[in-house]
């Protein structure tokens, strides 16, 4: 602590600018005083936990009520042994809803007064715990007045305080350049003490970060994204610094510009939308590419002779209807002929006919295997029995034709179909 004073009175030396980074003197005693922050702080914890130990006699529900250990330190040295603590002015000590809460449990408090020497303990227990507190003050300003030469691109970005904090928390700025982004979010993370409120306005994963400029100035629903995007560039502009890759800072300026113009344009309303135009009424159709598959659907659902007879209608002769008297669905010049009768030209489409045909192609039954009650006997009128092809005979069969069957005699039968 006296090298740290007497560098706070001494200033910065300009003539040790030009060397390596790691061996600056000045370096080296910041990289001490991080470690004597966290020693520091581990002291105040042992400390803090001797005093809960001893007060719990007296105010037991103190420890639930204030979580930090410098307020608990402050309020429980402004206490004491009073039993009314509307006598207490503990006003600046702890926020006003804490502390009608704090004022109400000790009117409820089942605790007792400390003896005299356990009291005189405790208060000298918070008086160590308020004088390492201060160290770690001036431990902090020390590392803030040289963050500007140390990393003058990191406090570009988020200033000379919060890059104290973050550099002393992660041990060094080597340390804090090997460290992921993700991580450098959460430096200085603490669970908040809520005091029976609402957990909704609350953020929650965000450490030291949240005491940046940008971050204040950034509205609450864009605060997260803006956290994670001041933590990758922190990462980047730490890197930066620890291989003394700037020593202007320019590059940390362009950083924070950067983050600046994106939060910006995260905050830019949506283009309105535009008007679809309407198509040109007397516009040529587009044209569509030909092929198998669309002549196959042109023919599939082309219209018909008999729909386009039915369509049209003769001048000066009333067509003929489902119902009659011209009710019902008209038939057009369908049976115009003069008979009465509907007369339709029928052609078989291409396509028909090709389902046709390979429908009568495809095989039925066990794989084109002669059925067992097929025979090779004939019987004829001439000579009785005779031999024949039983597949012949079944393909004539399943024609729904009568078939001719000539004999080798030159005689010919007549076989019905049954």
């Amino acid at each position: 602590m006296q090298k740290v004073e007497d560098a706070l009175q001494k200033g910065s030396d300009i003539s040790n600018h030009g060397m390596v980074l790691e061996d600056d003197p000045e370096y080296q005693l910041i990289v001490d005083c991080n470690a004597l922050s966290v020693e520091i702080e581990n002291e105040i914890m042992i400390i803090h936990n001797f005093i809960r130990g001893k007060y719990h006699v007296k105010f037991p529900e103190l420890e639930s009520l204030v979580h930090h250990p410098i307020d608990y330190a402050r309020v429980v040295k402004k206490i004491g042994n009073e039993v009314d603590l509307t006598l207490v002015d503990l006003e600046g000590l702890l926020p006003s809803a804490v502390i009608m809460v704090v004022s109400v449990t000790a009117s409820t408090t089942s605790g007792k007064p400390l003896p005299e020497e356990d009291l005189n303990k405790t208060i000298d227990a918070c008086d160590r715990a308020l004088a390492l507190d201060s160290a770690k003050k001036k431990v902090l300003d020390f590392v803030e007045s040289r963050m500007g030469y140390i990393a003058p691109n990191l406090s570009a970005i988020v200033g000379s305080a919060v890059a104290a904090k973050l550099m002393g928390t992660a041990g060094g700025l080597s340390a804090l350049a090997k460290m992921p982004a993700c991580n450098v979010q959460l430096l200085g993370a603490k669970k908040k003490t809520l005091a029976g409120f609402s957990t909704a306005t609350s953020q929650f994963r965000v450490g030291y970060i949240e005491q940046t400029e940008v971050f204040q100035t950034t509205p609450p629903s864009l605060r997260m994204r803006a956290c994670r995007l001041l933590a990758a560039k922190s990462t980047l502009a730490a890197r930066v610094d620890s291989t003394r890759g700037d020593p202007s800072g320019n590059t940390g300026r362009a950083f924070r510009e950067e983050i600046r113009k994106k939060i910006e344009k995260w905050q830019e309303p949506p283009p309105a939308k535009q008007p679809r135009p309407l198509p040109v009424p007397d516009s040529e159709p587009k044209k569509k590419r030909g092929g198998r598959r669309l002549r196959k659907m042109k023919e599939r659902y082309a219209i018909t002779d008999m729909r386009k007879l039915a369509n049209r209608m003769q001048f000066g002769i009333p067509e003929e209807s489902s119902l009659g008297d011209g009710l019902g669905e008209g038939y057009g010049m369908l049976g115009q002929a003069g008979n009465g009768k509907l007369r339709v030209s029928i052609g078989q489409s291409k396509l028909a006919a090709k389902v046709a045909k390979k429908f009568k192609e495809k095989p039925f039954g066990s794989g084109g295997a002669t059925s067992g009650l097929t025979s090779s006997l004939a019987f004829t009128p001439v000579q009785g029995i005779e031999l024949s092809n039983p597949q012949a005979h079944a393909n004539q069969l399943g024609s729904g034709t009568q078939s001719t069957y000539f004999s080798e005699t030159g005689t010919f039968s007549r076989i019905k179909r049954t």
